[in-house]
């Protein structure tokens, strides 16, 4: 939380992203990067290697995706290999291609890529990685009960 209600967003200890009280996203990001999110983004301004613009001028999948860039820019590189490594991943062991490439790269991400270790995890464990919802956890649920 920042002063004045915001809040800030931190990877290894470097901040990458803020929202500020006035509804303001911040995104630190590399040079290149920032300079393609200006120029998408008329409101967008840039300082250093953060860019500010409001968030209602920016759509949720865009803003999602800036989110991501600004957070593998700032993470150590270990994770960010990690992190890179499980969004390259089509499908993972034998998980159900039906639960969909979001929640395909979250388990992979947590090193989770057979059925025999989600059998393991609660739904609450599951439900707990971003980008694996409610549907993902039943169609895990219903492969595991259909082996």
């Amino acid at each position: 939380m920042t002063e004045g209600g915001g809040r800030v967003f931190t990877v290894g200890g470097e901040e990458f992203a803020a929202l500020d009280p006035d509804a303001h996203v911040r995104l630190r990001l590399p040079t290149a990067e920032a300079g393609e999110l200006v120029s998408q983004h008329p409101t967008a301004v840039r300082s250093g290697d953060w860019v500010r613009l409001p968030i209602a001028d920016v759509n949720g999948q865009a803003l999602n995706s800036w989110v991501r860039r600004a957070w593998l820019a700032c993470a150590p590189p270990e994770l960010a290999a990690l992190a890179s490594a499980a969004e390259s991943a089509d499908r993972a062991g034998d998980l159900p291609k039906a639960i969909g490439r979001p929640a395909t790269r979250a388990l992979a991400g947590a090193g989770i890529t057979t059925l025999d270790q989600v059998a393991r995890l609660s739904d609450a464990e599951l439900g707990a990685l971003h980008g694996v919802g409610p549907k993902a956890v039943r169609i895990l649920r219903e492969a595991l009960d259909a082996r």
